[in-house]
């Protein structure tokens, strides 16, 4: 069985300092920002630090299939305004093109909200489409949906919305999700009790396919379940407590994809890792 455990590690000072950072907690995986994820636009990334990025994977043995890079938290590409959709899709865009060029094979992301100005389908919709342009004009890096716990107007918190997006792109091969464990729980996804875990992931296959499974992001929720609010703890902290995570590292459908931690505190994360690999059978 192979797990590759990692976090959301900072990229501050350049995108080659990534796997450094992961290296350190004793990650097999990571997940990172790009470029600064509070900004519309930054700078494009430099031939040193595309070079220095792609020798330090190396150097550190991390694999493209086992990277998570996660886009800006401002994209919305369900907008409902016209500006703002535009501004989202090609900020998604130069997100997809930063991946294409640091030889990273998948991009993750929230999939959109309809700020209470357009029906859900419509919204659904306009991400579908929003995909598409996007995928049309890179090669080569799959876009990630990530379930959300449907907060606000937030979108794809269940497997149907996420299913309606993915009917609706063009080239299915580049497109895959995301399950964060806090969100689907928040969502009303009972995962923490052994039935509720093997019904959702039932469903899951059921409804999406296990074969869109690209990547997991492994949080504890500081809500209870169904609550809509995406409030992320410690591993085995809040109301998901440890168990679900003990199933999960025994889960043979989730070998060889990236599961990151994304839990608040990140001096525990190299605890954390060890804690999750400890549990496997």
């Amino acid at each position: 069985m192979k797990k590759f455990v990692g976090a959301h590690v900072s990229a501050s000072g350049g995108v080659e300092n990534a796997p450094l950072n992961a290296h350190k907690i004793g990650a097999k995986a990571f997940a990172l920002f790009t470029k600064n994820q509070r900004q519309w636009v930054a700078k494009p990334l430099t031939k040193e630090s595309i070079h220095a990025f792609r020798e330090n994977l190396a150097k550190y043995e991390y694999h493209p299939d086992h990277i998570l890079p996660h886009d800006s938290y401002l994209i919305n590409l369900g907008h409902p305004e016209k500006e703002g959709l535009e501004k989202s899709r090609n900020a998604f865009l130069d997100e997809m093109q930063r991946c294409e060029q640091l030889g990273l094979n998948r991009l993750n992301f929230h999939p959109g909200s309809h700020l209470n100005k357009i029906s859900e389908e419509q919204c659904l919709k306009t991400i579908s489409e929003s995909i598409n342009i996007v995928l049309d004009k890179t090669r080569g890096v799959t876009a990630v949906i990530e379930n959300t716990a449907g907060q606000g107007t937030n979108l794809g918190f269940s497997f149907e919305q996420i299913r309606f997006i993915i009917d609706r792109v063009e080239d299915r091969s580049r497109v895959g999700v995301c399950i964060d464990t806090c969100h689907a729980y928040a969502a009303g996804y009972d995962i923490k009790t052994a039935e509720g875990y093997e019904e959702t992931f039932k469903q899951f296959d059921e409804i999406i396919g296990l074969s869109y499974l690209k990547g997991m992001h492994l949080n504890d929720s500081k809500k209870e379940l169904g609550s809509h609010v995406d409030r992320h703890d410690n591993l085995g902290k809040g109301y998901l407590g440890p168990e679900v995570f003990k199933r999960i590292m025994n889960d043979p459908r989730l070998d060889d994809i990236p599961l990151i931690l994304e839990t608040p505190d990140d001096t525990l994360w190299a605890e954390e890792i060890k804690w999750l690999y400890a549990l496997m059978d």
